[in-house]
């Protein structure tokens, strides 16, 4: 209730009202620091070493919340070095990578959308909202308001500029949206081959038992494309809608890739291919992953590279432990392309590698930047026995985006390609000294 005094003393409970959630949590924080600021806005936020002092309690406050707020100032309208952050809460801080406690707001936002909102609260004195996209590999969608405060008793204006996390929910929408439109665009073939059989079957062909025959195996066919093309597309929305979740478990790689190997021999037999693992000592590749989606990236890059060796070609499957990212991307094919489908945000520590290496065809220079984009199959390779549904290496790279790791392909035509899936390594495996190449 002593709270609710100081808001409504201090004119500040009608911006509150406007908002809710957290961010009418953060509202009220930050009025209550104010408040408690009087003269310094900046003086409640900050934790003295005197425990006592009236400003730490609410200094703990602040940073405790989630989401992260920053007090804005501003001068003049038209001389932008005047708008300045007085204070960003701990999310703020990790959000925009803040070292000072004040600065230039255009040092730490440039996005001119959140620019603008501050302004309209700032010398509108109206509530603005906007989307915020935070730049990097994994980018979050937020959802900045902009709300004026009273003005300081220096005379200064003031406004709070306070974010919400809505990426999950955007990863919803966009996920359905994506799955319509591709599954209807893929369906579409494989439906209508079965409704012209079907026709066929029922008109000049019903009593041609050879055309039946072979008719039949054709539907069979397109019915088992049409399942693995709904199951890549599950697989991968699920993926999707939890990518910006790091996973928790730990994860021996060495371990779950035989799964893999073990899983696609009779496959390999079948195609008088041969797998040839080359696998550390249990125990020592582990990573901090989602079992289950690390034995997927192992599948689906030794299915693809069964699909495209020879018969009687080799599959060679490394893991290698404890390299930096720097020997995790390097080459072994000297006369090939090599393309970094995926880069981790921040490159740091050591790294457990999964190398998958064909005797194919290869894969042209012009063709690598397009290899991990959904439904995406090099000219050549979309018809016959190789026909796949395009979506396997776009799950590989999302599985590495969630799994905070990298994507690699190094390929030439006529040489065969290698796929290099890398992942950060557990804590008590970062120590170990970095592992030779061969």
């Amino acid at each position: 209730m002593a709270a609710f005094g100081l808001l409504i003393a201090s004119g500040q409970l009608a911006v509150v009202a406007g908002l809710a959630g957290a961010v009418f949590v953060a509202v009220v924080a930050l009025a209550l620091l104010l408040v408690a600021g009087r003269g310094d806005p900046v003086a409640a936020t900050r934790e003295p070493d005197d425990p006592q002092a009236a400003g730490a309690p609410y200094a703990r406050l602040a940073n405790a919340l989630p989401d992260p707020i920053l007090v804005i100032s501003g001068g003049a309208a038209e001389d932008l070095s005047t708008r300045r952050y007085l204070f960003a809460n701990r999310a703020a801080r990790e959000l925009f990578r803040l070292d000072q406690e004040t600065g230039l707001l255009v040092a730490a936002i440039r996005d001119p959308q959140v620019l603008e909102a501050v302004d309209e609260a700032l010398f509108g004195g109206i509530a603005a909202d906007c989307v915020y996209e935070s730049p990097g590999v994994q980018p979050k969608t937020l959802r900045a308001h902009a709300r004026p405060l009273e003005t300081a008793p220096e005379g200064g204006r003031l406004a709070l500029l306070a974010f919400r996390d809505e990426t999950e929910l955007r990863q919803v929408e966009r996920t359905r949206a994506d799955f319509l439109a591709n599954a209807s665009h893929e369906l579409r073939t494989p439906l209508a081959s079965l409704a012209g059989f079907i026709e066929t079957l029922r008109g000049h062909a019903r009593q041609d038992e050879g055309a039946r025959d072979r008719f039949l195996a054709i539907m069979q066919a397109q019915t088992e494309r049409m399942n693995r093309l709904i199951d890549d597309l599950m697989s991968l929305s699920r993926i999707e809608l939890n990518e910006h979740v790091a996973p928790g478990d730990r994860v021996d790689l060495a371990r779950a890739v035989m799964d893999a190997v073990d899983a696609a021999a009779p496959l390999a037999r079948q195609r008088d291919v041969r797998l040839v693992p080359d696998l550390p000592q249990a125990g020592t590749a582990s990573v901090v992953g989602d079992r289950d989606q690390l034995v997927q990236v192992a599948q689906n890059l030794i299915d693809n590279a069964l699909k495209y060796s020879p018969d009687g070609g080799a599959v060679g499957i490394r893991v290698l432990v404890a390299l930096t990212a720097v020997h995790a991307v390097a080459g072994e094919r000297p006369a090939a392309a090599r393309l970094s489908l995926l880069t981790p945000d921040r490159a740091e520590g050591l790294y457990a590698v999964l190398r998958v290496s064909d005797q194919g065809s290869g894969i042209a220079r012009e063709n690598l930047p397009r290899l991990s984009e959904r439904f995406y199959r090099v000219e050549g390779q979309k018809s016959g026995e190789r026909a796949g549904t395009g979506l396997g290496l776009a799950i590989v790279k999302h599985i590495a985006n969630r799994h905070r790791g990298g994507l690699v392909v190094e390929s030439a035509p006529g040489q065969g390609s290698t796929f290099t899936a890398y992942l950060p390594l557990a804590p008590e495996n970062a120590l170990r000294p970095v592992a030779k190449m061969s």
